[in-house]
């Protein structure tokens, strides 16, 4: 290690340091971000829908849309991918609120039903599909029902389980799925060093790792939210740099479970995409159109014309802007048609490369994580969309915003095929069978990514 590296290395382990000692700081900013999340969450909720001639700047309606769907969310995502989840330990209002009723509430233990590794995965997908049903990223009913029921639900958790814990963000979280696959690339992460770790000297005192982590055995920092509060904890633990994406191939992505593919195929590559484009789709147009031809042929108009409320259709009739069931049913067909496809486009290729490395299906989960880079970079540019498109409706144009779109889509597919032939290195030694597990996977990979790059 040169002494360029030492000293890097040195400077990351003293930041991780000061987090520990800034702890009263960073609860303070917490509160201060829990405020603004509120007000900006409830106050468009009594104003009126903002008119064609409002701004960002002008708007409060506009500017919490823009802050929550063009600020919050894409950048939220690039800052996990780039530095691991310092927003759920240090900014997260969520987690700072469940945090804080745990330290107050009932203390009772997990119950076991609530450990289920499935929760995640149903969580996102529920959100995501109900988000896109009440259009969550028009309106701010739908926006404050949405968050805010899962802050309420958040509080009410920690409020009954864990002592000073974050139960809610560990187990239930709609995000954490996505937050923990997505923070693997980061270059950044916690260190544990074992043997550190049984000599004595260090910071002898307890740790409350509010997660709910493992520390002496962590391994990646999928489950870690970098709150720093274990920094230098026994000696053994340090933040420390990492070459990104080293947790797929050597850390956490060997344990890789079921439902970890599932959170990346079905839904990052599959129902996601899918979600972020579908007013623009042919094919949403096509079910549509089946549909409402289907209805008249039967004489079935109630599909065409009932109105449901706010909080369960889009129904918005001063903005010229209603759901019917047929345009609801259409809308789910093609989400689910969409995760459908993409498991299969990726979910034959990955069992038929597991089987010619090892013969058999167990390398498959560990292979699916090699899409972590195309799934993080499609997921980032897709909300990246929702604030090119609200800064275009304000007249701000950026010329190169779509080249550069595509161009970190292609990248990353690229660094999913690289990581996938990596990764069959750990099992297979033969560089033909190598070879030929990693081409057929590298083929949706980067079939997915010249598509989105021409279509989004």
């Amino acid at each position: 290690m040169t002494s360029i590296q030492i000293g890097a290395q040195a400077l990351l382990g003293g930041f991780g340091d000061l987090l520990l000692r800034r702890q009263v700081f960073i609860r303070r900013l917490q509160w201060g971000i829990v405020a603004g999340y509120a007000a900006l969450l409830v106050v468009p909720v009594v104003l009126p829908l903002p008119a064609s001639t409002d701004f960002i700047w002008t708007n409060l309606t506009r500017f919490a849309q823009f802050v929550f769907w063009g600020l919050w969310w894409p950048f939220v995502i690039l800052a996990t991918a780039l530095v691991g989840r310092f927003w759920c330990g240090i900014l997260c209002p969520e987690g700072a609120l469940s945090e804080f009723a745990s330290e107050r509430g009932a203390g009772r233990a997990i119950p076991g039903w609530m450990k289920w590794s499935g929760w995640p995965v149903l969580s996102f997908i529920s959100t995501t599909v109900y988000g896109q049903l009440t259009s969550i990223y028009q309106y701010p009913k739908p926006a404050a029902l949405l968050l805010g029921g899962s802050t309420f639900a958040a509080i009410a958790v920690g409020a009954r389980y864990g002592k000073a814990k974050r139960v809610w963000c560990r187990f239930l979280c709609p995000v954490s799925g996505v937050f923990g696959i997505v923070s693997k690339i980061a270059p950044l992460h916690f260190r544990v060093d074992p043997a550190s770790w049984r000599a004595p000297g260090g910071r002898p005192d307890a740790v409350n790792c509010a997660p709910l982590v493992p520390i002496k055995t962590m391994q990646g920092a999928a489950a870690c939210h970098m709150c720093g509060r274990c920094s230098g904890h026994r000696g053994a633990i340090r933040l420390a740099w990492r070459k990104p994406a080293i947790d797929i191939v050597r850390g956490s992505g060997r344990m890789a479970t079921g439902w970890e593919t599932a959170m990346l195929l079905p839904v990052m590559l599959g129902l996601v995409p899918a979600a972020l484009t579908w007013s623009g789709s042919d094919w949403f147009l096509a079910i549509r159109q089946w549909l409402v031809e289907a209805c008249l042929d039967a004489q079935l108009m109630w599909p065409l014309s009932l109105r449901l409320p706010w909080w369960l259709l889009t129904n918005y009739p001063a903005a010229g802007d209603i759901m019917t069931i047929v345009d609801a049913v259409s809308l789910l067909a093609l989400l689910a048609l969409s995760a459908a496809l993409a498991t299969l486009a990726f979910g034959f290729p990955l069992a038929a490369s597991a089987w010619i490395l090892r013969n058999r299906l167990r390398p498959m989960h560990h292979l699916a994580q090699s899409l972590i880079p195309l799934a993080s970079a499609s997921l980032f540019t897709g909300l990246l969309s929702l604030t090119i498109t609200q800064l275009r409706m304000d007249g701000i144009v950026l010329p190169i915003a779509d080249d550069l779109r595509s161009a970190l889509v292609l990248a990353a597919a690229v660094w999913s095929v690289a990581l996938c032939h990596q990764i069959t290195g750990l099992y297979d030694r033969h560089f033909g069978r190598r070879l030929l597990a990693t081409c057929l996977l590298a083929l949706p990979t980067l079939t997915f990514a010249v598509g989105w790059a021409a279509f989004s």
